[in-house]
């Protein structure tokens, strides 16, 4: 079941994200009505975990995606969104951003946008998960690394998803992307192309910390 509501999620918040992030990587001001991307679901067991392809129009109403609920843009700082919204009952927040520079090798290899999430779901004890949509279908069996403060954390993949391999680091590697500038992601598609995606960490303490208050525990 989860499987399926994080497919649909996931899309869901990929294209009500990409004109927001957009939106604030140009300095753009915040528009007036806020967007409405749904909430990450929550990360399943390894050999279900899996994230849907970005969209630049959203192929369903935000609401229906959402079970209902209608994520709010809550806080804008820097390059991140802070979001909330209450599937099911549930409140959830999560903040998201996509990156400021992407690579590939070999060079200028076609790919659907990345975005990076940390997620809150109180009503399952979640705290700050993070997670990344990479914008291809990774090589099976594959891991991807995030590096960040100085220190890389192996990612485990499927589909086009990247979740941490060792959950007792995560907290340690939240803390250190509150403290630094930049989130650098690699990883290898299904057919062989390397990428390196850079997002700004700008504004991500501050959008935590909003996130924390909207969706205390």
């Amino acid at each position: 079941m989860w499987r399926v509501l994080f497919l649909a999620l996931m899309t869901g918040v990929a294209a009500w994200g990409l004109a927001d992030s957009a939106r604030a990587q140009t300095a753009q001001p915040a528009p007036k009505a806020a967007p409405k991307p749904p909430a990450p679901a929550p990360a399943p067991a390894p050999a279900a975990k899996s994230a849907a392809k970005p969209e630049s129009k959203p192929a369903a109403p935000a609401a229906a995606i959402a079970g209902g609920a209608e994520p709010t843009l809550i806080g804008q700082f820097g390059t991140w969104g802070a979001y909330s919204a209450t599937p099911n009952g549930k409140k959830v927040c999560f903040a998201l951003a996509k990156p400021s520079s992407s690579k590939t090798n070999p060079p200028n290899r076609p790919r659907d946008p990345a975005y990076a999430f940390v997620s809150t779901r109180p009503a399952e004890k979640v705290n700050n998960e993070v997670s990344v949509m990479i914008g291809y279908a990774l090589k099976p069996g594959s891991e991807s690394t995030v590096e960040v403060g100085g220190a890389a954390f192996a990612m485990y993949t499927q589909g086009d998803g990247l979740w941490i391999k060792n959950a007792a680091e995560e907290e340690r590697m939240v803390e250190a992307m509150r403290k630094s500038a930049d989130l650098v992601v690699k990883g290898t598609s299904a057919k062989g192309t390397e990428t390196t995606d850079t997002f700004s960490l700008k504004g991500l303490a501050q959008a935590l910390d909003r996130i924390a208050q909207d969706c205390k525990r």
